[in-house]
């Protein structure tokens, strides 16, 4: 008999908290997004995550730790081999990822597939280098809507990126030239994490703006996941955010896009007042890494995190005494380190349900997959073959 009607599952994308054991190897040691976001920030303003033991799980430098925390509190380290947003939300449901994703961050696309894309797209390609997204635009847009040139590039994630202009290229023409790309790069020797649609308006240098129709084209996990067991037995999976791209749809049972990560809590506040369903909620808030990791912008992170936990505040109430409340990470992005890429770190589980009866420390674990496995658990569905993960289910009371 399953122990809760409806999970939610919130994933602060990039919110790591200290570098893993094996950070050196990935360039990334000393890592510690949470805590250097603590030592920056003038004050760290986060009452609920508070209260469910986040200072308690992660000494922070603003945050006292909660005397009664309201739930569980754990570290979980990733066994895949990688620091992408794939690898860390495929392990939580499962996939153990022994191959990294391929990079070209230091060297651009090679000749053969930049002239395959231009080839099949009919505009001369522009750009190709690792590259932050508001910068290129400034670089490249004019040239882009005046000669009719397409800007690809990519950053230190397993990416390929191409900007379209909505007013001039359209975006189901962008759309059209990312599948485009995601075909050629299924080739092993090409083949990226993600292929990104990075729509845009704007005319002129300083007017030029991303717009939230972004569109990610993942390749498909691996394996059946976590989703597809809950999916095939008829439970429903609500993804929020960019969980329907993460996946491809696989095990997905309804996809709801986000404008912004606020947009994403409040359509979970949303999902909680409903009755029409039980299951998963599976939501993914992007902003900490894409606005604020990726730029290493510090402050603009911290106030995120207050967005993010005034939304908490009003999520928190709404919570049955049969559902589950998980909130976690998938990678690291230190917003006051070295570069621009993800770090390498451990991440924060915190669950928290009405109806439990204890709270505190749960020990470290070694993968995200316990999140999957004590997913499974409780609806009583059958780990996929291949997958990983123990559930800690019954250490939830």
């Amino acid at each position: 008999m399953k122990k809760y009607n409806r999970v939610f599952v919130v994933v602060m994308d990039s919110l790591g908290i200290g570098a893993m054991p094996d950070a050196e190897k990935f360039g990334d040691a000393g890592a510690d997004t949470l805590g250097h976001i603590s030592e920056t920030v003038e004050h760290l303003n986060i009452p609920s995550l508070q209260r469910l033991g986040m200072a308690n799980l992660k000494a922070l430098k603003q945050v006292q730790p909660a005397e009664k925390p309201l739930g569980y509190y754990a570290v979980l380290r990733e066994m895949s081999n990688g620091k992408d947003t794939m690898t860390g939300h495929w392990e939580m449901m499962g996939i153990h990822t022994t191959k990294p994703f391929i990079t070209f961050t230091e060297t651009g696309f090679p000749k053969e597939l930049i002239d395959e894309l231009e080839k099949r797209t009919g505009r001369t390609i522009i750009g190709n280098k690792a590259a932050s997204g508001t910068e290129i635009l400034e670089e490249l847009a004019e040239q882009e809507i005046n000669e009719g040139k397409l800007i690809v590039y990519t950053s230190a994630d397993s990416v390929l990126q191409i900007c379209g202009n909505e007013e001039t290229m359209g975006l189901e023409t962008l759309y059209n030239y990312c599948e485009i790309a995601r075909e050629l790069t299924m080739k092993d020797e090409w083949r990226v994490g993600r292929v990104i649609a990075r729509p845009y308006t704007g005319k002129q240098k300083g007017s030029f703006k991303r717009t939230s129709n972004r569109h990610d084209y993942a390749l498909k996990p691996t394996g059946p996941t976590v989703l597809n067991a809950l999916k095939d037995a008829g439970i429903d999976v609500i993804s929020v955010g960019k969980i329907n791209d993460i996946f491809v749809g696989e095990g997905i049972t309804e996809a709801l896009h986000s404008d912004s990560s606020v947009h994403g809590m409040e359509q979970t506040i949303d999902i909680a007042k409903r009755e029409d369903w039980n299951g998963l909620c599976f939501v993914n808030l992007v902003d900490f890494d894409a606005l604020w990791g990726h730029r290493r912008d510090p402050i603009g992170y911290g106030a995120e995190i207050e967005r993010f936990d005034e939304k908490l505040t009003v999520l928190l109430p709404l919570l049955k005494e049969d559902d589950l409340l998980i909130i976690t990470a998938d990678h690291g992005n230190d917003p006051t380190y070295t570069g621009t890429d993800h770090t390498r770190e451990k991440v924060p589980f915190l669950a928290y349900s009405p109806s439990m009866q204890g709270g505190g420390a749960l020990p470290e674990e070694d993968t995200f997959a316990i999140i999957g496995a004590t997913i499974a658990e409780n609806f009583g569905v059958q780990m996929p073959a291949g997958t990983i993960g123990t559930s800690i289910l019954e250490k939830l009371i």
